[in-house]
């Protein structure tokens, strides 16, 4: 059995949303990615183990949907979850605290624009040359975006739900123009959810600056 039988009915029409089918892989998708940024707003470490799942179902949707950049960060971002899910239960040593909600350094800041600039810009030139991308641009930047909120996530910095909202308010009419409807929808909700998370990341910071924040495992 091949890669593309297996794959072949995940890619099959479940509904139809303003007369496009709607794959069982982007309805899967759409699921466990609101269920992933609810558990990261209430600090649930179950989080990581939903957003490696949702990784998956995202690559085979952005490899149909030519968002080649979008795909090959699925790889990272699983990297990331993983380095994510032992920080938020080991603090990063077997005998270390889990890690308090706090705000992010002005180094740290700016390390994390130098990478964004050079990653947009390394990609945007990458796509452009070697894919067939109609969105080179749109498509680094975001995931640019996403891979600095995803650092900040792993290291509970409180800031990177304004990374993530900024990237969501370019993924949002990004995917609509590429007929995702239903993954737009999911990401006005994502939008929504990191306002959410914000407030309450913003409330545990202002209550408990300096006290390590238990980590919700159940």
């Amino acid at each position: 059995m091949s890669l593309a039988d297996i794959l072949d009915p995940l890619q099959r029409p479940l509904v139809t949303v303003l007369d496009t089918p709607v794959s069982w892989t982007e309805v899967l998708g759409f699921g466990s990615g609101a269920l992933c940024v609810w558990l990261v707003a209430r600090q649930h470490v179950a989080n990581w183990p939903v957003g490696i799942a949702n990784n998956l179902f995202f690559v085979v949707l952005f490899l149909q949907a030519g968002l080649y950049a979008d795909m090959a960060l699925q790889a990272v971002f699983i990297t990331l979850a993983v380095y994510g899910w032992w920080i938020w239960t080991h603090g990063g040593g077997p005998d270390s605290p889990a890690p308090a909600v706090r705000r992010t350094t002005r180094t740290e800041w700016g390390v994390l624009c130098a990478a964004g600039v050079v990653g947009t810009l390394g990609l945007t030139f990458l796509l452009g040359r070697a894919t067939d991308s109609t969105v080179p641009f749109w498509d680094a930047l975001t995931t640019s975006l996403s891979l600095m909120a995803t650092y900040g996530q792993c290291r509970k910095l409180l800031e990177s739900w304004w990374l993530w909202i900024a990237a969501d308010v370019v993924y949002i009419p990004l995917y609509a123009h590429k007929d995702l409807y239903l993954t737009s929808l999911l990401y006005v909700g994502f939008l929504a959810l990191c306002l959410a998370g914000l407030r309450n990341w913003s409330r545990d910071t202002a209550r408990s600056p300096d006290r390590p924040l238990a980590v919700s495992t159940g």
